[in-house]
């Protein structure tokens, strides 16, 4: 005869832990997760556009695809490389920062460690834009050294700008990083009679640093989507020179889909394989446990 179990109990019983905290690659994770199919779907589209709106407007499909091909490698060279620059230089700054503030975030000094969590809070919480309002109006257009004056280029304001936001997360994966090295390490570290510094610089950070890649590289990826919002400040890059480019042409809203649509792509096409790889990093170096 058989006999039919009931799962469900009322004893107490001790659950799987589950971490109920932000997803730290919600951004690479959305982004590559998304089908290969989706590119060649949105250049589809950049190319079918010029022919739907032909009824509509007095630019024939064969003129906007004129324009787009005069227009494609200013684009391309002065624009999008200018998003790459800034999104290069932006991680370059907040990973050296953002390193040393999340040193300070697990220092053993109370004041070290209050004064790393006020500034990462701070700059964590605060709108991007506001900041690179505050950053772009403040600093001056030059400095003087030694007698010489050295200009300083909006582009590199508004890296400034957005490395605060940057370093303030880095900091946090730095310090995500090193508290998830087992405590046993620095047990065994100190027993050997390692130095605190020693134990850091040698042991821990060196097996950090593969756990920080898939969250730097998603960080990296969000900060390339974010550098057309140093357009609305005036520093040329894509949509800037999009801008100017339908403005020279007329400023005809026949142009509005294919300049900002050849921007989403290029953008989607540099910033998909670098969530995919995120992702397979990620399962590389997880923490088996």
């Amino acid at each position: 005869m058989t006999r039919s179990f009931n799962t469900s109990t009322d004893l107490p019983v001790i659950l799987e832990p589950r971490y109920q905290g932000p997803d730290a690659l919600g951004f690479s994770r959305w982004l590559g997760r998304m089908p290969v199919w989706v590119l060649p779907l949105m250049a589809a589209a950049f190319l079918i556009w010029p022919t739907v709106v032909e009824a509509q407007t007095v630019y024939s499909a064969q003129k906007i695809m004129d324009i787009m091909a005069k227009w494609l490698p200013l684009l391309i060279t002065q624009g999008f490389l200018m998003n790459v620059v800034i999104s290069f230089f932006t991680m370059l700054f907040g990973t050296i920062a953002g390193l040393f503030l999340g040193l300070g975030r697990v220092s053993d000094n109370s004041g070290i460690r209050g004064f790393s969590w006020l500034v990462v809070q701070l700059f964590r919480n605060s709108p991007w834009l506001v900041l690179l309002f505050i950053v772009m109006l403040t600093l001056p257009f030059e400095i003087r050294v030694a007698g010489t004056y050295i200009a300083v280029p909006d582009w590199m304001k508004a890296v400034f700008g957005l490395s605060l936001p940057v370093m303030a997360n880095l900091a946090e994966i730095v310090r995500g990083a090193i508290q998830s090295v087992p405590s046993a390490q620095w047990e065994a570290a100190e027993s050997l009679a390692f130095s605190k510094r020693q134990i850091m610089w040698q042991i821990i950070l060196p097996q950090c640093f593969k756990r920080m890649i898939p969250p730097w590289m998603n960080w990296y990826a969000i900060m390339t989507m974010a550098t057309p919002l140093v357009s609305l400040l005036g520093v040329t890059e894509l949509v800037t020179l999009s801008r100017q480019a339908m403005e020279a042409e007329g400023n005809n809203p026949s142009l509005l889909m294919p300049f900002f649509g050849f921007a989403l792509i290029i953008f989607f096409a540099y910033c998909y394989p670098i969530a995919r790889l995120t992702l397979r990093l990620e399962k590389k170096y997880a923490v088996k446990g």
